[in-house]
């Protein structure tokens, strides 16, 4: 085979595989349509992968390519993010700077570029993926490790770094040599396991090898680390991203020996001695019913260990993910879709007398029901975390209820954490923020350019520029519509116009173009919506109905139509932080008020929302983003002022007042400076 047909093959085979391929997956009932396949051609997200694609990708690899000694006008550093690949790649001098998980999360912004790739077909982004690309595959050892961390001081103490191999882990040379896998917190298989699947979905994007085989050496290195040591290796599953990678990478090979080790990943975990339930090793895999730990790292477990039921079929998996996710979505889970209440919490936490057993836990899961608001931490990586979960169980279920979180984190959970100029990042993700809250959190409740613990941005990134991938699935002769925006499908066989102005608008229109083997289509109808109408060609008919089989035509058209009302929302008394308090929604958004949409200026804790309220929807843009506000009258329900020595007070009657509000959507929070805000109000 010629070079030219060999890369127009590798095209053609990367052209049918969508992000997630389980198209021969022993229990998935649908497949991802082929990467690139959808495109958003207006309306909200048409909008949002616009900033993401034009200005987002190549501000943060601005980011990235700026050194450490560059100072910004607040003294901070620079991420050094490139140059750590540079040095490791011995294309300049110097030393690593900058956290030791920075290797993964440029791998998460490669596959950002490469999802935006799979649309744009850029040919500025494929030449700027090369750049990067170039110094991985430099950098990377034979033997298929890559840590920039531990490879630039084998560099510079004069190690041949390429001829490293498993016997190096462990073994220190001199007090200035960082070596392999000294710490779980070095995050080793956190960046392998991002590396695989970037090169992944850079080949279905792109067509070429160059990344996938970087990837497939780092999956070769944890097999053959598997095999040789596998209690070291059990001791370094943090934020386990290779769990996903390594199913995904036999579902691109087809070979058994990446099955075997996703496998073993995962089996290895109930061989951990003095385990956590940080680290969700205390107890066995098998017998966790609860969701508990540090949630990105839980969430990440969960996601992983659906792929593996989705290869194995495993009963019991089944029945521990089924309990977790329900855990979380009963008892742990916020309106937002935030994972991961406490910034610090113990476990087990006050059920038991066992002093001893009770560890501390950082971005944990608390209790049932315990879910604070401004102090709340939500760590934006758990949410994209659950989003990836949710996506797999729906893959082997069929289970429309994990569409609806998917659909809640993209809008509100994931969104959120990226201003509307698609320049900013939060970290975590508060419910609240007010002047008066007496102390400073660990993580600023303002968006920022660059942070120093830059997981979450990148990540962010990748999920918004992936979010067209979740839109429809397919099997041999259905589809699924699971997401609804202005956008387009086409493949080989079927050709669909989605036309809406969802999420402000309920009326979408689906248009068949080509339907050579459709047979049955699936509408998926939201579990916020109680009265929708659906019509085939102007004619009423039922959901079920249109799932049954018929010979579809160019040009039948769907129409279905979901009342937009606002609803008001309470919480369970158990959640203690919103007892006798109302948040909004209107369709998926969660809406939020800010200090300056108070007429007045009045203080956000004395305003109060009547259980009648009549809201009236407004168009507004905030930096250049449309979206609908709501506005309403509220009630002025004190004046009095608290102050910072005053616990207690006796009530007094105060003469109650209307007062003008407007709530935007959640996602579109601290965009207009900082400002006290809430989505929680009293009622």
């Amino acid at each position: 085979m010629t070079g030219l047909a060999m890369v127009m093959s590798i095209s053609a085979q990367a052209q049918d595989k969508g992000l997630t391929d389980m198209g021969n997956s022993q229990e998935a009932k649908m497949k991802n349509t082929p990467l690139g396949a959808v495109k958003w051609t207006g309306g909200f997200w048409g909008d949002r992968f616009g900033v993401l694609s034009q200005t987002t990708i190549w501000d943060m690899w601005d980011t990235w390519n700026t050194p450490w000694e560059t100072l910004d006008e607040k003294g901070a550093h620079g991420s050094n993010g490139f140059r750590n690949f540079e040095v490791a790649a011995g294309t300049v001098e110097g030393k690593h700077h900058g956290p030791p998980f920075h290797d993964g999360d440029m791998y998460k912004w490669l596959e950002a570029c490469a999802a935006v790739y799979a649309v744009t077909k850029d040919p500025k982004l494929d030449a700027l993926m090369d750049q990067f690309i170039e110094q991985v595959a430099l950098a990377q050892r034979n033997d298929g490790y890559i840590h920039t961390p531990v490879v630039i001081s084998e560099r510079n103490l004069g190690i041949d770094s390429h001829a490293g191999d498993n016997t190096n882990i462990g073994i220190e040379i001199g007090e200035d040599h960082k070596k392999a896998f000294a710490s779980r917190l070095n995050f080793e298989t956190y960046n392998l396991g991002h590396l695989m699947t970037a090169g992944i979905v850079h080949k279905r994007a792109t067509g070429k090898t160059t990344l996938f085989d970087c990837s497939r050496k780092a999956a070769d290195f944890l097999y053959n680390f598997l095999t040789n040591d596998a209690a070291e290796l059990s001791r370094n599953a943090i934020c386990p991203s290779h769990y996903m990678g390594a199913a995904e990478m036999y579902r691109e090979t087809g070979e058994t020996k990446y099955l075997t080790l996703a496998k073993g990943l995962i089996a290895i975990r109930d061989s951990v001695t003095n385990g956590e339930d940080h680290n969700q090793d205390r107890h066995k895999l098998r017998d966790q019913y609860e969701a508990m730990g540090h949630a990105v790292r839980a969430n990440y477990l969960y996601a992983g260990v659906a792929d593996l039921y989705a290869e194995t079929g495993e009963a019991q998996l089944m029945k521990n993910l089924e309990a977790i996710w329900n855990d979380i979505i009963q008892h742990k889970i916020y309106i937002t879709g935030g994972c991961g209440a406490l910034y610090d919490g113990v476990s087990p936490d006050g059920t038991t007398y066992d002093q001893p057993s009770i560890q501390q836990i950082h971005q944990a899961y608390g209790r049932q029901f315990q879910l604070p608001q401004e102090a709340a931490h939500n760590e934006i990586c758990a949410q994209i975390g659950m989003l990836l979960f949710s996506w797999r169980m729906f893959q082997t279920t069929v289970d429309p209820q994990y569409v609806d979180i998917i659909e809640t984190e993209l809008y509100n959970g994931i969104l959120s954490g990226i201003s509307l100029d698609g320049r900013d990042y939060f970290y975590t993700e508060a419910l609240r923020r007010t002047k008066e809250f007496p102390y400073v959190m660990r993580w600023p409740k303002h968006r920022q350019h660059y942070i120093s613990c830059f997981c979450c941005p990148p990540n962010t990134v990748r999920t918004l520029c992936e979010a067209q991938e979740y839109a429809y699935s397919i099997n041999k002769d259905t589809l699924w519509v699971n997401l609804y925006g202005e956008n387009s499908l086409t493949t080989k066989d079927l050709e669909v116009e989605q036309h809406t102005n969802y999420p402000w608008d309920g009326h979408i229109t689906l248009t068949i173009k080509k339907a050579k083997t459709l047979k049955s289509i699936r509408m998926h109808i939201p579990g916020w919506s109680t009265d929708m109408t659906l019509k085939l060609n102007g004619e009423p008919i039922l959901a079920e109905d249109l799932r049954q089989p018929r010979k579809w035509k160019k040009g039948d058209t769907i129409e279905l139509d979901l009342p937009m009302e606002a609803r008001l929302v309470e919480a369970n008394p158990l959640v203690e932080e919103a007892k006798n308090q109302i948040a909004v929604m209107r369709g998926p958004i969660v809406y939020c008020l800010e200090g300056q949409d108070i007429e007045g200026g009045h203080r956000i804790n004395d305003i109060a929302i009547p259980t009648d309220i009549q809201f009236t929807e407004k168009k507004i843009t905030i930096s250049g983003h449309e979206m609908v506000a709501l506005e309403g009258d509220a009630v002025l329900v004190n004046q009095l002022p608290w102050h910072s020595n005053m616990l207690y007070r006796e009530l007094r009657p105060a003469k109650k007042q209307k007062v003008r509000i407007r709530l935007i959507p959640y996602y579109a929070w601290d965009n207009r400076g900082i400002q006290d805000m809430s989505i929680w109000l009293n009622r």
